[in-house]
């Protein structure tokens, strides 16, 4: 049996084409299979529509979110609610070709564990692209990892991985990070990658910036190495600062300039100082944010109530 998990957020008029071409690709694999809608509070009309196709196709099943939790937790709900012996999991724009399932599922046929779709020729805009290198970029230098760019949610599972991540419950989620971190045997190959076909990304400047500072953040204490070396090498130079300043004052008679340095320094100390509170305290919130307990996710309304719990 194959689960494809596929998280909706403004992508309502996509969604019967999408459905369509799913239903077409998996017959051709196997006739045991379902499609996991997770409508992440979508603006429009996405439930409607979710629960139209559940009811003319048995293969659907549609679960809503209680309020938009964020794409990489309606990808943990959906995962939550698998049956399959292996899971797809895919973007709803169309940009994840669903033809391209049958490449991964016959990659991992080859005995891996995780396939993830490589984007080749990304069909996005220069901004998206430069973002998503540069957050990669970073991401790679604060967790001393090494992430590949073009490869983002789409993938094939086998069932012992989505249960060992089903395991993992933090609070900021990120799927493909989550999944190779885990170190199962995995591989990656290349898949064409569609323009989107409706609206745009919800991920805007702002958005991204805040899952990349929560993403690093929950992976790595690299920061707050960086900011101990930093204060130290600031505190080092200062220290020879000074002694040059006294050997002046004593062997050369010269006065030390007043107002203007003392004022300079005062400012970048504290500016360091703020920083560096400010990235513990990021820190210290995600410890508190931890200790809630709360749930990733809340259903509030599914297509088959009796199968399916409605809190993760």
């Amino acid at each position: 049996m194959i689960s494809v998990v596929v998280p909706v957020y403004g992508c309502q008029t996509c969604l019967y084409e999408l459905c369509r071409r799913i239903n077409q690709t998996m017959e051709s694999i196997s006739s045991d299979y379902e499609i996991l809608l997770i409508n992440d509070c979508s603006p429009d009309q996405s439930w409607e529509t979710i629960q139209k196709l559940s009811e003319e196709d048995n293969h659907i099943r549609g679960f809503d979110m209680a309020r938009n939790f964020g794409q990489h937790r309606a990808i943990t709900a959906g995962l939550d609610h698998t049956q399959g012996d292996f899971i797809v999991v895919m973007d709803c724009d169309l940009q994840d070709q669903p033809e391209e399932i049958e490449k991964l599922y016959e990659k991992a046929l080859e005995g891996y564990e995780v396939v993830f779709g490589t984007r080749v020729v990304r069909q996005d805009g220069f901004f998206k692209r430069l973002s998503s290198k540069l957050f990669y970029k970073v991401y790679d230098y604060l967790t001393d990892r090494s992430s590949d760019y073009t490869i983002a949610n789409f993938s094939i599972c086998s069932r012992n991985v989505i249960d060992s991540y089903r395991k993992m419950r933090e609070q900021t989620r990120f799927f493909p990070l989550f999944i190779k971190w885990m170190g199962f045997k995995t591989t990656s190959i290349p898949v064409d990658h569609g323009k989107r076909v409706e609206g745009k990304s919800s991920y805007n400047l702002k958005k991204m910036v805040r899952l990349a500072t929560d993403v690093i953040i929950s992976q790595s204490n690299k920061p707050l190495r960086l900011s101990i070396q930093f204060g130290f090498l600031v505190s080092f130079v200062s220290f020879i600062y000074g002694i040059y300043l006294i050997l002046r004052y004593f062997f050369l008679s010269q006065p030390v300039p007043g107002w203007t340095s003392v004022m300079v320094s005062l400012y970048f100390i504290a500016g360091l100082i703020f920083f560096n509170f400010g990235v513990l305290g990021l820190y210290l919130g995600k410890v508190f944010n931890e200790t809630k307990g709360r749930p990733l996710y809340i259903i509030r309304d599914v297509t088959d109530k009796k199968r399916d719990e409605v809190i993760g």
